[in-house]
This record gives structure tokens, sequence and C-alpha cells, in this order.
């Protein structure tokens, strides 16, 4: 609604009703991971205790298992990466 309609011709005379910002979807992080052992799809899992400040990584098909220390702000996919940047500083 202009406040001046004598003026409506003006930029500055009306206030442009703006649109609300889309929201971006949130993707979860994965918490099953590929082996990169026995190359299994989605075969590894995580188990994060953080009282103990301790995340493990175990794979259900060749039983390779990894651990390692963790935070508070640690997630899953953490855990993954230090195991991926281990398995590389070995090779």
């Amino acid at each position: 609604m202009c406040l001046f309609p004598e003026k409506a011709h003006s930029i500055y005379a009306c206030a442009k009703r703006k649109l609300a910002p889309k929201r971006k979807t949130v993707v979860p992080l994965d918490e099953a991971f590929n082996c990169t052992f026995c190359n299994h799809e989605k075969s590894c899992y995580v188990k994060m205790d953080k009282s103990r400040s301790i995340g493990k990584i175990m794979c259900e098909v060749c039983l390779e298992a990894f651990q390692t220390r963790i935070h508070l702000l640690s997630a899953p996919v953490d855990v993954y990466n230090d195991w991926i940047d281990a398995c590389e500083s070995v090779n």
C-alpha cells in the first residue's frame, strides 16, 4: 500500500515487499562408509564414545578396525577421514 498515491510513479513512494529467502536443505552426513580394504559399500560403521573420547570404526565384512581420539564436536565422518589418512601414511 502506498503512503502517497499521487507519487506512486516514484520508486521510493511504495515499499516493495521482499520475499523471504529460501531455506537451504540440510543433508545429513553418512554414518555408514565404504571399506578401503575389502571395497564393500556401506559396510563400515562408527561408534562414538564421547565420554572416553574414542571413536571406533569397524568393517562388518573383513573385520578391519581402527580407533582414534575424538572431541565433543567430532562426527563419524571425522573418524572415517582419520582412518583414511592413517592408511595413506602407512602406504
